[in-house]
């Protein structure tokens, strides 16, 4: 543990909050089977890469899957919300989620490509910028710095199931605004919107909604990034509007129709990627821009997302 991290963790967190996150993740990285919300963990075993590969290289389908993953889509979506105050009509959120930087270059370079010239208010982040659910975390810092430079402030994230806390430090040293159970209030003259985000819920479950909406006043227009959808049921009883994940890949290697073989998440299929509804919260799961485990994508194309807030 770099006792520099450490100092500035607990300057952000608190001495014993720093301690208590850095001790689940110490007890917990790289368990496959038993921790989190689902009993067992592909992405953290030593032999899935490996078998996802070879599968497809004996089907004839791996290169293709690797071109597929290198094709990152800008997909649109109009929400209409009859809170959202007059002056953020038109607010647009760009979505990026579950980069995994440093296992696919080429599909980084594309990303930067797409963003470089978009207009939007701000930029969410919903976590899982390193490959590798443990180990060295320096390659995804370096990766999502250089994608930073071609985003438009202000940007904030949450962490993903990918990610130490170790790295809250370095992304925050690049303007960008972690949100671990906090809120934040984005303000038009006299009118507001409140935006919160919770710490990873799927895998070291320390996501605390009740801290993130503590700040917000009852009937505010309200959105919640979370990096997993699977607490969609809590957001929706916090009273948020607008719920924005990630997580799910939208099952990455899919059959024909973009039907997920797994989801890695406790929640119903409807929700696993796109835009869903539950009770009075719209939720909108990015199926995101990376890859886990292999670089590889089938029927399910990476995507990034502008979000268009409209009054109803």
């Amino acid at each position: 543990m770099d006792e520099d991290i450490l100092r500035k963790l607990e300057i952000r967190l608190g001495p014993l909050h720093a301690r208590q996150r850095l001790g689940i993740e110490r007890e917990h990285e790289a368990q496959v089977f038993g921790q989190g919300l689902t009993f067992f963990h592909l992405e953290n075993s030593s032999w899935a890469e490996w078998m996802i590969r070879n599968v497809l290289r004996a089907t004839g389908l791996y290169w293709r899957a690797r071109q597929n993953a290198e094709r990152i889509l800008v997909r649109r979506n109009d929400l209409r919300f009859k809170k959202l105050p007059p002056l953020f009509e038109g607010f647009t959120i760009l979505h990026i989620s579950d980069l995994h930087v440093d296992m696919n270059e080429v599909a980084m370079n594309r990303l930067i490509e797409l963003v470089g010239g978009m207009q939007y208010d701000v930029c969410v982040l919903t976590g899982d910028y390193r490959g590798r659910t443990f180990g060295p975390f320096q390659p995804a810092l370096d990766g999502v710095a250089r994608l930073g430079n071609h985003l438009k402030q202000p940007i904030y994230a949450v962490l993903g199931n990918h990610d130490t806390i170790q790295m809250v430090p370095g992304l925050e040293a690049m303007g960008i605004r972690v949100l671990l159970n906090e809120c934040e209030t984005i303000v038009r003259k006299d009118q507001r919107i409140y935006l919160a985000g919770i710490d990873d819920a799927h895998f070291f479950r320390v996501d605390n909604i009740e801290k993130a909406a503590l700040s917000i006043p009852r009937g505010e227009f309200s959105i919640l990034l979370s990096h997993t959808p699977e607490v969609y049921r809590q957001a929706a009883d916090a009273n948020f509007d607008l719920m924005l994940s990630g997580h799910t890949h939208g099952g990455q290697i899919c059959l024909p129709g973009s039907i997920p073989i797994k989801l890695e998440a406790v929640l119903p299929r409807r929700m696993g990627a796109g835009p869903w509804q539950y009770g009075d919260m719209t939720g909108y799961t990015s199926v995101g821009a990376g890859s886990s485990v292999v670089p590889v994508r089938l029927n399910c194309p990476p995507e990034i997302t502008l979000h268009h807030l409209r009054r109803a």
